[in-house]
């Protein structure tokens, strides 16, 4: 073979944003190395541009014609390049939100930025797998670099503690997930891409096997892990309140849509003859996820822990649109974990502000906030309120959208909860708001009486700054905005021939361009 059909078959070019994410680690790394601690006021600007570089990249790889690279294992279709995005760009508001954190706490900036990286670049390569060992190395490249991240306060007894939970359970259920592909290699007959899995499966004539459905059993354990569903969330609550505030943020959202982005590919292209014992198991999920993790919000007074668990009842959420299995399903995954990026980072943002200035994050220290500090208390509150799904905010149209797929597939029962426990998650939610905002003066907390003076000249404390505004207008026009993002994420699953393969459809939506090709396109 010479080397213009190898690099036809390669196909590199798809990778090239990870490509530009793994050039930007290695001159953070070298710079890092030969500066020393004053690249601290560089290096974290150089990994902003690498990863808005990155993403600029990204944009033209939107409909590629030829999305298959390296054989079959990466897979650059629209629904990767959407999901790369978020976690690229979560990765962007992670950075802008840790340069003062990190720096307050005494420890290298250049190591964290490498460290989170390496976690982003898992998380792309991830979202693109269509391969089991490319699955495996990338989930891995994520886990590992995030149980780094999780425990890089070395001095701080909580970080430490953090770490070694989550280092354990990850492992358990990376061995547990690793167990459940290899049932599905053997079951295959040796095959590793996804789509020779599923025809290899079909063709021993064995059906829904009792191997299959244990393998089946053991991957949603491991997916299930990563998205924070019950019953495997234990180490969430625990992480997030233990962990760096910009870790707990990354983990919330990238290596969140780095989850759904595997469980979607996954399932739908290697366990398409068990799809109603996976639906059913999702379903199971999705109840305990949205019961959970919003009842248990309720009694929580550290705001970092009441995230967790709302980061726990979003993720069941999320499940209505993949248990729907439409097209209108998947287009509000993509769009709720869209806007879910914003309005996520957002309250991180604020609570790392809020942190940095007073040193706690107890719900009642925000008593009387608006007085001392109207940015801080107008950011938090509309992030949480959209989070709650408060009209006109980007949440309330989210999880419209996920409901309303919901209730077009069939799923009244599971749509009702998420509505009855959305209501409930607004109340803790307008909680927060009533005590940053209703209190009498009289009524302030200790820590907002003693609130320091507002400077934002000092170091890291003007990118916190945009990190807030960006994110609070990106909460605020994605809901009154909302169609672009509609259009984009009804196209990313309508380009996506897997999707469509899934769902049983021959002609993609995105070809149909009049009634009459529609009329055309179901003739038989």
């Amino acid at each position: 073979m010479n080397f213009a059909n190898l690099a036809a078959q390669l196909n590199a070019g798809i990778i090239l944003p990870e490509g530009i994410v793994i050039i930007t680690l290695l001159v953070v790394l070298v710079y890092d190395l030969i500066v020393g601690r004053e690249s601290l006021k560089v290096t974290p600007y150089m990994a902003i541009a690498g990863l808005l570089a990155s993403l600029v990249a990204l944009v033209y790889q939107w409909g590629a014609s030829d999305p298959i690279s390296f054989l079959g294992g990466f897979n650059g279709d629209s629904m990767s390049v959407i999901f790369r995005g978020i976690i690229a760009l979560s990765a962007v508001v992670t950075v802008l939100m840790s340069i003062r954190y990190v720096e307050n706490s005494g420890t290298a900036m250049g190591e964290f930025l490498m460290i989170l990286l390496t976690a982003t670049l898992g998380g792309m390569f991830l979202s693109g797998a269509d391969e089991l060992v490319m699955i495996f190395v990338s989930l891995e490249t994520l886990s590992i670099s995030s149980y780094l991240l999780t425990g890089y306060m070395k001095l701080d007894p909580r970080s430490n503690e953090a770490a070694l939970k989550y280092l354990l359970i990850g492992a358990a259920s990376s061995a547990v997930f690793l167990y459940g592909m290899s049932l599905l290699y053997g079951l295959s007959g040796g095959e590793t891409r996804l789509s020779a899995i599923a025809s290899g499966i079909t063709a021993s004539g064995t059906g829904p096997s009792i191997g299959l459905v244990i393998s089946l059993v053991f991957v949603i354990a491991g997916i299930s892990f990563k998205i924070s569903a019950v019953p495997f969330h234990q180490w969430t609550p625990d992480v997030y309140e233990g962990s760096p505030t910009p870790v707990v943020a990354f983990l919330s959202v990238g290596s969140k849509a780095a989850g759904f982005a595997l469980a979607i590919r996954l399932l739908t292209t290697a366990f398409p003859i068990v799809q109603e014992e996976w639906h059913f198991v999702f379903t199971a999920l999705a109840i305990l996820s949205m019961v959970l993790g919003n009842v248990v919000a309720l009694a929580q007074t550290s705001l970092k822990r009441m995230l967790a668990y709302s980061s726990i009842g979003q993720a069941g959420f999320v499940m209505i649109g993949l248990i729907a299995n439409t097209d209108a399903g998947y287009a509000s995954m993509i769009f709720y974990l869209l806007v879910y990026l914003f309005m996520n980072l957002g309250a991180f943002t604020c609570l790392i502000l809020f942190t940095l200035r007073t040193g706690t994050d107890q719900i009642s220290e925000y008593a009387g906030l608006y007085q001392k500090d109207p940015l801080l208390t107008l950011g938090l509150s509309i992030c949480l309120l959209s989070l709650g799904g408060i009209p006109p905010l980007a949440g309330f149209f989210g999880k419209i959208y996920l409901f309303w797929a919901g209730w077009q597939a069939g799923l009244y029962g599971l749509v009702l909860l998420g509505l009855l426990t959305s209501v409930v998650s607004i109340y803790y939610y307008i909680r927060v708001v009533k005590m940053m905002v209703v209190k009498e003066p009289q009524e302030m907390s200790e820590a907002v009486r003693n609130y320091p003076e507002i400077r934002w000249n000092l170091r890291g404390m003007r990118s916190l700054q945009v990190g807030l505004i960006l994110t609070v207008i990106a909460t605020s026009l994605a809901g009154i905005l909302s169609n672009p993002l509609f259009t984009l994420a009804n196209n990313s699953v309508s380009r996506t021939s897997m999707l469509q393969a899934s769902m049983g459809k021959t002609v993609p939506v995105a070809t149909l361009t009049s009634p009459a090709d529609l009329d055309a396109s179901k003739t038989p």
